[in-house]
């Protein structure tokens, strides 16, 4: 695999993040005999453990954060090589890295994930977390704040607001509702409750399936870190100095305008808002008393000084590093376009994960999302369909790629996402069925000419398995009608 080699060599894969070392993990397992090489920039690579099938669709795993050295050990036909990719010349089937080091490879995944979209880069006041550094500045930022304006509204931004304590918290969001990537205006208003309450001690381990439905947003030029786990809070300290109870303040339909220093705020001769306490729903404008190091000025005219601004609003494709000299075809949304096979538009070059985007027709009930559970399945199928193009063998697409099924945990909630779960791209041709229980559950149902295609569970349901089963049958449910959701028939047995 050096560069010297005239022949090319064995088996790569840029990326240490969950698609990366999956995909390294079943290649070394598919040719016990040959090397594969797994090119990271991080230091600790990101291992999928405890992993569980808790349906047919539905995974449950723990993330964990390793030392090169154990993948290693646990495989001893994977070299992994420290060093971040400076260049991909494809047309010789060679990586360049930083280092000055050059590898040849037989057939390259790329899985080098997503990087960060701050809302301004450059600014020291404003943060985002992605890697073990950048949440370990946040947490040193916290330490003494007094109020923290954290914009986005997916599932970073979910974690953030639900776990700072301590200190006030105003959370801009661009939607109507909290969440929107994952909840309509309902479920959204039965989770709301779990923000005005004191958050329950969490000093137990944490007991829940360690996936996330947004890669964190980070700062700087650590592109190539892979992404803390979702858990990633676990274990820190995330109260501010004020010791105070929890205070969030959202903003709704707003996005940033601009950022300002003390000296720009004072100069404008503008006024910022107080954060309301207790029930009081409106803040109001108050002088230039207490001053703050940073402004937020939002587009609802609003003003709100603050300690630093978390930025949360996503993450793009990493491409850059692979695209000069070579032929990507690069998907709308930045991604490198891959077929049902994960292979690029490159020869030899595949690609699972965050960097790319699904250019085949997919499953009537599967979406792509940037998550966890899809890096980890991207990666798998990625590594056997290269031993498969390889030996010259037919595979079929994975039943992972069937049905849309994820599961997560907000504001101490058990949270499960299945099919078309917000009706994606499904226009007026639906309805809806709701069963809510304050405090309890949050049930939604996605129907479509008398068939379930989507559903969101909130709380524990125990559900997911019997709704599972009748989106991948599609049964036609029409004579049950609003009964398939009553509280007193026992749909789980019924359908079983």
């Amino acid at each position: 695999m050096a560069a010297e080699a005239t022949e090319p060599g064995g088996w790569a894969v840029i990326g240490g993040g969950i698609a990366g070392v999956t995909c390294a993990e079943q290649l070394a397992l598919q040719f016990p005999d040959e090397d594969i090489y797994l090119l990271t920039a991080a230091p600790l690579i990101k291992a999928v453990t405890n992993l569980k099938q808790v349906s047919r669709t539905l995974e449950e795993f723990d993330v964990e954060e390793q030392a090169s050295s154990t993948l290693e050990r646990q495989y001893p036909n994977i070299r992994v090589i420290n060093s971040a990719v400076k260049e991909l010349q494809a047309d010789q089937q060679r990586v360049v890295t930083e280092n000055g080091n050059q590898y040849l490879y037989r057939k390259l995944c790329l899985c080098a994930g997503a990087k960060p979209k701050l809302i301004e880069n450059g600014n020291p006041y404003v943060l985002g977390i992605r890697d073990t550094d950048s949440a370990q500045t946040f947490q040193r930022h916290l330490a003494k704040a007094r109020r923290v304006v954290v914009v986005g509204n997916g599932g970073i931004a979910l974690e953030l607001v639900y776990e700072i304590q301590g200190c006030q918290v105003v959370w801009a969001v661009k939607d109507k509702s909290i969440g929107n990537t994952f909840f309509d205006a309902g479920a959204a208003e039965f989770l709301i409750p779990q923000l005005r309450s004191d958050k329950p001690d969490t000093l137990l381990a944490c007991k829940r399936t360690k996936y996330t439905v947004e890669p964190p947003a980070g700062q700087g030029e650590s592109w190539m870190g892979s992404a803390l786990g979702p858990d990633w809070h676990e274990g820190m300290n995330l109260k501010a100095a004020e010791g105070v109870s929890r205070c969030v303040h959202i903003e709704g339909e707003c996005e940033v305008l601009r950022i300002l220093s003390l000296g720009e705020f004072k100069k404008l001769n503008i006024l910022a808002q107080t954060v309301p306490r207790g029930n009081d729903a409106e803040s109001s404008a108050t002088s230039h008393t207490e001053e703050w190091p940073v402004y937020v000025e939002l587009t609802n005219g609003r003003t709100y000084g603050c300690d630093f601004i978390i930025s949360a609003t996503g993450v793009v494709p990493n491409v850059e590093p692979f695209l000069t000299g070579n032929n990507f075809d690069v998907a709308e949304d930045g991604g490198l376009k891959v077929d049902d096979h994960m292979r690029t538009s490159v020869p030899n070059v595949y690609a699972a994960g965050d960097i790319c985007t699904a250019g085949w027709t997919p499953s009537p009930l599967w979406q792509q999302m940037r998550l966890w559970t899809q890096a980890r399945q991207m990666g798998w199928y990625a590594a056997k369909c290269m031993a498969a193009d390889h030996l010259g063998e037919k595979i079929e697409m994975d039943f992972c790629f069937e049905l849309f099924a994820h599961v997560t945990k907000f504001f101490n909630y058990k949270v499960i996402l299945l099919g078309k779960y917000n009706a994606q791209g499904l226009g007026l041709d639906h309805e809806l069925l709701l069963r809510c229980t304050k405090g309890k559950e949050y049930v939604k149902v996605v129907m479509q000419n008398g068939r379930m295609v989507g559903a969101v569970l909130i709380g524990e349901t125990d559900l997911e398995e019997t709704f599972e089963n009748l989106m991948l049958n599609q049964m036609d449910l029409s004579a049950y009608g609003e009964n398939l959701l009553d509280p007193d028939v026992d749909i789980e047995d019924y359908f079983d």
